[in-house]
């Protein structure tokens, strides 16, 4: 994109605009922690949720879990006079996809809808797991109760649902159950190529795996600290040409580590920060943990921005586990173990930054930027129905984070004093109530 008018000097306003809406404390402060522990108790008593379990009895196996869980779903859209739009979402795999596929299977995702009132086909997603494994990953039919993986973000998901579903957003929010992760991802990939063949604008997803455990194999006992997985940018181009252009960008203009993911997680960041000051969240720049993968993968694949959130400190001897007790250690992932006050906290830092989300205006599309040999940054954008501003952010090179920012009401303005060479840049919309939607990086140059 080229910018052919010639670029302003705006007087603006110099005060930061800031979120004053007193309904994002009203979603923390009505958190459940009683029906997250009574939601992880049901799905860990059906014994096993392995996604090539029993789908026939209603009281054991994956068949009934997505059953029940659809069933909450129905009565809290009943609750809500029908605003949840709720549907199994099914995606057949035959016998050998995988060495994990070991015979035929439907694996069905659970999906709740709250449509937004302005912007129906923009979606933010809050995922959790259905299913569950022993140290096996096929044995199917042994307990495998899953408490922490994933029952805590499954639960998260339905009781962010409860909450949010008491008010009306601009957006909509999607809450999902997803199948098939312990056996290669597959209930993601299910839902992120039907969001793709529908023309879903996904905004971001938020995928929940392991939110309930604060005491580590590595002796850390920590109540307070997550953490937030993003991958740098976007893989979803097999254009080799298109590749090298991006990397030559990348290159002389900078966007190494801000990727659509990336500018996610700043926003689950920031979000935190200012709405949960209490709670230390903690950017890992990886994709997932070293050599391994979530449920976000699949939609990053197709182009869309995903993170993963979860727990700072792992215990091994509760993950993929059978139970037993063996030198004095019990080894299993077991309702015992879960920490509901924590997994409270992380449902919370869910539900607001959808809430947040939610309520904003969409981000410009399309952000120029300019100031080679100047002493100044000149940034100009697309304009955004229903924004009421916009905010410039700036960091230094090295940093993680968005530390400066200047709201402005024009879609042009020059950053005086601000050399381009020095910082990296990015723009968000503005909603009335102060609501911001994630930062965009220029992705033109402004001549």
């Amino acid at each position: 994109m080229k910018f052919l008018m010639p670029v302003m000097i705006v007087m603006c306003m110099t005060l930061s605009y800031s979120q004053t809406d007193s309904k994002i404390y009203d979603i923390i402060d009505n958190i459940s922690e009683e029906r997250l522990r009574n939601d992880v108790k049901t799905l860990v008593d059906f014994g096993t949720r392995h996604t090539l379990s029993d789908t026939v009895s209603n009281t054991r196996g994956i068949g009934a879990a997505r059953r029940w869980i659809k069933s909450q779903f129905d009565n809290i859209s009943a609750d809500c006079n029908g605003c949840l739009e709720v549907f199994f979402q099914n995606n057949f795999f035959e016998k050998r996809t995988n060495q994990r596929i070991t015979k035929d299977v439907n694996v069905v995702n659970v999906v709740a809808i709250q449509r937004g009132t302005k912007y129906p086909n923009r979606y933010i997603i809050m995922s959790g797991d259905i299913d569950s494994r022993v140290s096996d990953p096929n044995d199917f039919t042994s307990d495998s109760p899953g408490a922490n993986d994933n029952a805590t973000g499954m639960a998260g998901a339905m009781e962010a649902a409860r909450v949010l579903s008491k008010y009306q957003f601009e957006s909509s929010i999607v809450y999902v159950g997803l199948s098939g992760e312990e056996q290669g991802l597959f209930g993601g990939q299910g839902l992120a190529k039907y969001a793709k063949d529908n023309n879903w604008e996904i905004v971001g997803v938020l995928n929940n795996d392991m939110i309930g455990n604060i005491s580590g194999v590595d002796g850390v006992i920590d109540n307070r600290t997550f953490r937030i997985f993003s991958e740098p940018i976007t893989t979803d181009v097999n254009d080799p040409q298109q590749l090298a252009r991006q990397a030559r960008g990348r290159r002389f203009y900078g966007g190494e580590v801000d990727g659509i993911s990336r500018q996610l997680a700043r926003y689950v960041y920031t979000t935190t920060k200012t709405y949960m000051p209490e709670m230390n969240p903690v950017m890992v720049y990886r994709l997932d943990r070293f050599g391994r993968g979530g449920h976000h993968r699949p939609f990053n694949d197709q182009g869309f921005a995903g993170i993963r959130i979860m727990e700072a400190h792992e215990n091994y001897t509760q993950q993929h586990q059978d139970i037993r007790v063996e030198n004095g250690i019990a080894y299993g992932d077991t309702f015992e173990h879960v920490d509901f006050p924590y997994c409270k906290k992380l449902t919370a830092v869910n539900a607001i930054v959808m809430a947040n989300i939610a309520s904003a205006p969409p981000a410009p599309k399309k952000v120029g930027i300019g100031g080679i040999v100047e002493a100044s940054a000149r940034l100009q954008w697309d304009a955004v129905e229903g924004a009421k501003g916009y905010k410039i952010y700036w960091r230094d090179t090295t940093s993680p984070t968005w530390d400066h920012s200047r709201y402005v009401t024009s879609n042009e303005f020059t950053l005086e004093g601000i050399v381009i060479d020095n910082f990296l840049f990015g723009v968000t919309s503005v909603g009335e109530d102060g609501h911001e939607s994630p930062v965009v990086f220029p992705n033109s140059i402004v001549r």
